[in-house]
């Protein structure tokens, strides 16, 4: 006579066994998920300085397209798996967003506007920019309330400038034209190269200062992690975006899903 195995198991410890390994699966699977969108689709980054303003507050949290320009090694968490130049590459347009390592140290996280592109000849004089010898213009525009650099609030000159490809958007010049980096260059923007500037010019460290003299340089392409696309959340004041019971007073609610220009 044969004998057949029978689970002895009460019911109730079977469905507490069930369920627990249910439920670490389904943990798995969204980290599984996440890491996916993460590398592939959307990041999230949050704003730590006033370098974009106006166009990006200090406590905005942003989402960055990874796929705008391809992928790089950069894309990839821990910089894992070590490869060189990018796959499904798309060329940056001039006045994107975009956010990089920086060139120095390859893992500090920066976010600038793309003004020269490879081959480019870049040069500001006299605070005003200038792209292949040709000015870029500019018209004045209602003045915006910053923290200028002895932080100090108050109204700022605010202009909206327009590049040569059409793309516009606002700057301000906390230190009118004479600020420390209004008369720098010319720059000849390297190939495979980006020529990065913030949107507030008298309060950005960006391509104006080279990487020797602790700024950002020029932007090799496979440093761009990816396009800044919108903002899901901002808070101000300084306050944590976890402080939830302080939202009703810290709570951006008009810069909520604002599209990044």
């Amino acid at each position: 006579m044969s004998e057949s195995m029978t689970d002895t198991a009460p019911p109730a410890a079977r469905k507490t066994e069930g369920g627990l390994g249910e439920t670490i699966i389904v943990i798995l699977q969204a980290l599984a998920i996440a890491l996916v969108v993460r590398t592939f689709l959307f990041q999230p980054f949050n704003i730590p300085s006033g370098s974009m303003i106006p166009t990006l507050d200090i406590g905005d949290y942003l989402f960055v397209s990874k796929y705008s320009y391809g992928y790089s090694r950069y894309s990839f968490p821990f910089g894992f798996p070590p490869f060189q130049g990018r796959i499904l590459a798309s060329a940056p347009r001039r006045g994107d967003i975009v956010v990089f390592k920086l060139p120095r140290d390859n893992s500090t996280d920066y976010i600038k506007r793309i003004i020269g592109l490879p081959g480019d000849k870049i040069e500001m004089k006299k605070g005003r920019l200038y792209i292949n010898d040709q000015e870029v213009p500019r018209e004045p525009i209602k003045q915006v309330e910053t923290e200028n650099l002895y932080g100090h609030y108050g109204p700022v000159p605010t202009y909206r400038e327009t590049l040569p490809n059409g793309v516009a958007h606002r700057i301000i010049e906390i230190q009118g034209d004479d600020g420390f980096n209004d008369n720098a260059g010319p720059f000849l923007v390297p190939p495979n190269h980006y020529f990065m500037m913030g949107d507030n010019r008298d309060n950005s460290t960006d391509s104006r200062v080279p990487q020797d003299q602790g700024g950002v340089g020029y932007v090799p392409f496979e440093n761009i992690e990816g396009r800044a696309q919108v903002v899901f959340f901002s808070v101000g004041d300084g306050a944590p975006a976890w402080a939830f019971w302080r939202w009703p007073w810290t709570l951006r609610v008009n810069r909520l899903f604002k599209v990044v220009r």
